[in-house]
Parts: structure tokens; sequence; C-alpha cells
């Protein structure tokens, strides 16, 4: 599967996944991933796969040294459960990794219903770090995981 950096010809397919996962509504990527676009985010990662059914972004975290937080991960509903979602994270962490980046976060829901994704940050080797209850809204918590990139890492 080839994975590759975000371009402006992207957009369109990309919102149509963003849509069809209802993550958020799709008309905010391009504000989202335009500094990306102009070249004025380098401390960001924008990724998506050959086919533009997939996307992932990361970025780093202020005032922190070597810590990314991938921020969003999205795969049309017709290609979940393909391996393509855990292809894209382990690019992100490859080229983390390769620019010398600590740790990976990840923050998700804690609704019940949110325990397959959960499960699937796990299985990829994620720890659950912390939670944050009433984060997203009364009864819904942050949950917080992370993933060490080098050695010596948390």
């Amino acid at each position: 599967m080839t994975i590759r950096p975000l371009t402006a010809n992207d957009l369109a397919p990309l919102r149509a996944v963003i849509d069809a996962t209802g993550l958020f509504p799709g008309a905010m990527l391009d504000d989202m991933a335009a500094p990306h676009l102009r070249g004025e985010a380098p401390a960001e990662l924008w990724l998506t796969t050959a086919d533009t059914t997939a996307l992932a972004y990361a970025a780093a975290e202020r005032m922190t040294e070597g810590t990314w937080n991938l921020l969003l991960i999205a795969v049309h509903p017709d290609r979940q459960r393909q391996g393509i979602g855990a292809a894209l994270v382990a690019e992100v962490e490859a080229r983390l990794r390769a620019a010398g980046v600590r740790l990976l976060l990840v923050e998700t829901s804690g609704l019940d219903e949110f325990e397959p994704t959960r499960g699937f940050y796990r299985a990829l080797g994620f720890t659950e770090e912390g939670r944050i209850r009433d984060y997203y809204k009364a009864g819904e918590a942050k949950v917080i995981f992370a993933k060490a990139l080098a050695r010596g890492a948390a």
C-alpha cells in the first residue's frame, strides 16, 4: 500500500471520507490542512493512501521536546478492517522516528461505543496513560494513549 503526503488534489475525496466516517464535517478539512498545503506547518504531518480512502494527521505538541499527537485518522467505512489504519499509523510512527520524535500521543472518547477504537490503539502498542472525566461533554471522558518512539521515552 502506498502512503504519501497530502496534496491539494486529495482534499475533495478525503472530505468524502471524513463525511462517511462522521468524525466531523468534511468541509472543515480544507481549513485544517491549509497551513500544510502552503508549506507553513513544518510541525505537522498529513498522510493519505494513494487511493485517497484514508487520512492521518499528526502534529507536534507545543512546549514539549519530541512529543507529537496523532490528531486524526480516518478510513472510509468501506475500507475499514483491512489493515489500512494500522498501516497509516505505522507510517506516521516511522516518519516521526526518523525525525527524532520521542513520544506519540493519541486521544479518543471514553464512551462504550469507542471501545473498538481504544482496542485498535492497544493492539498497535499504545498504552492508556490517563482519562479526563467529562472532557468532551458531561459523561464523556477523554482517554489518552501514548507510545514511545525512541529508546528511553515513556
